[in-house]
């Protein structure tokens, strides 16, 4: 059975930084391009970030270059997302999620954790 378990959200200052980790398991997780996305309150659910399996090729959403950054320890078999210099838009609830290489849709998915950022 695939777990994906987010972790790390919080309540945060803007300007503040949170990290986020996605621990897995029930998967080969060096075999899985993983991927952050987050949902507000009333929105869709946007991309935030991806990263291949091997964790040499990172892609990230234009509203957050430079301020997130996301990794990835396959011997740990966890996902991370660094959120720097945040701000109250980015206030949602942010999923982790797994997907083949040659796949587009991601297949497992976390239950999410609480990211809220006051003004």
């Amino acid at each position: 059975q695939v777990q994906l378990v987010e972790s790390g959200g919080g309540l945060v200052q803007a300007g503040g930084s949170l990290r986020l980790s996605c621990a897995a398991s029930g998967l080969t997780f060096n075999m899985y391009d993983m991927g952050w996305f987050r949902q507000a309150p009333g929105k869709e659910r946007e991309f935030v970030a991806r990263i291949s399996w091997s964790g040499g090729v990172t892609y990230y959403a234009d509203s957050n270059k430079g301020r997130f950054t996301i990794s990835r320890d396959n011997a740990k078999m966890t996902l991370y997302l660094q959120m720097n210099n945040l701000k109250p838009e980015d206030t949602a609830v942010y999923y982790c999620a797994a997907r083949a290489p040659t796949a587009t849709a991601y297949k497992y998915w976390g239950q999410g954790t609480q990211v809220t950022v006051s003004s």
